[in-house]
């Protein structure tokens, strides 16, 4: 992997902890009996590590994986930006500050996705315009729970009107709905269920909704990316195409509609990638290491480990990356 490396699937949480701490109720941070901070999601608990808010230890991860660029996004899956906007809409304002300051003086070493108050739709909609004119900022990261029918989509219209008015980036990442409880643990193996077969499915389902309801095209100044190469969606595209054919009204599915989002490779391995890239092609997809939940070596090692050619792996590692940045600057 070269030192140009742009990973564009990444989460910072400087910047939020303190209000955090102040919460008492999930979404939260608490502290465990040997002193370390509890990170406490809408599902989960985790204890975190320096690289969860440390600068100079993700700035070491990266050296050390020769990843030149890495894209910070607010931590849209502890469910913080879809809570009521009188508790936590001056805290993401905050972070967004926070993030853009990390960005202007990191000497392009890090570019940002920022939150959005989703409880109130003006606000969200406000900020988003700010996170492109003011601060610089790439864009946002959603939830992928609004993208799971066309009808939740509609209710970011203005949003992602105002995303397409500034030309942004728009992660659609896994995440709960304003008003949505989280879904209760599954009674065995519930990491498993939860974190890895219900997850990937319902990452299909959120591009699914992309391409039916024509969001690509409705928004073309807005780059989707889906997260985890889309779900299940390379594996089960030739069920889709066959399915398509033999009903009503029995035309051909869109697979060449798929390109018109993009895919971070984020979490899975070298055989996933290569599928995925016969699917979408080596220009759709961005490398992504999902840190500090993963370790950006295990990305690294798939990169690698696929069977794909050097042009491809290239276009993976930066290229299709910086095709996107570019055009943003512009």
């Amino acid at each position: 992997m070269t030192s140009t490396a742009i990973d564009m699937h990444s989460h910072y949480y400087g910047g939020l902890v303190e209000e955090l701490e102040l919460r008492t109720a999930r979404p939260n941070v608490s502290r465990n009996a040997e002193g370390r901070m509890v990170l406490n999601a809408m599902t989960a608990s985790t204890v975190m590590s320096d690289d969860y808010t440390s600068l100079n230890a993700r700035l070491a991860y990266m050296d050390a994986h020769g990843i030149g660029t890495q894209l910070l996004t607010f931590p849209g899956a502890l469910g913080v930006d879809v809570m009521p906007v009188d508790e936590v809409g001056k805290a993401i304002a905050q972070y967004n500050d926070h993030l853009a300051a990390i960005t202007q003086a990191s000497q392009g070493r890090f570019i940002g996705l920022g939150g959005l108050p989703l409880a109130d739709i003006a606000r969200a909609t406000a900020e988003m315009l700010r996170l492109r004119s003011d601060l610089g900022l790439v864009g946002a990261i959603l939830p992928g729970n609004y993208f799971l029918t066309i009808d939740g989509a509609r209710r970011l219209a203005p949003v992602l009107e105002a995303a397409n008015m500034a030309g942004a980036i728009v992660m659609i990442h896994p995440g709960l709905m304003v008003g949505e409880s989280p879904p209760e643990p599954y009674a065995d193996t519930s990491v498993y269920r939860a974190s890895v077969l219900n997850l990937q499915a319902s990452l299909s389902q959120m591009a699914m909704t992309v391409l039916s309801g024509g969001l690509a095209e409705a928004y073309p100044r807005i780059t989707f990316q889906l997260v985890n190469l889309g779900g299940t969606l390379p594996f089960v595209l030739e069920r889709l195409e066959a399915v398509a054919l033999s009903r009503p009204p029995y035309e051909a599915f869109p697979r060449q509609s798929l390109r018109g989002m993009v895919y971070d490779c984020a979490s899975l391995g070298p055989r996933a990638l290569e599928l995925a890239v016969d699917v979408f092609g080596a220009d759709r997809i961005m490398m992504g290491t999902d840190y500090p939940i993963f370790m950006p070596h295990q990305v690294r090692d798939t990169v690698m480990a696929a069977n794909l050619s050097e042009a491809d792996r290239n276009l993976i590692l930066h290229g299709t990356a910086r095709r996107i940045l570019d055009q943003l600057s512009r």
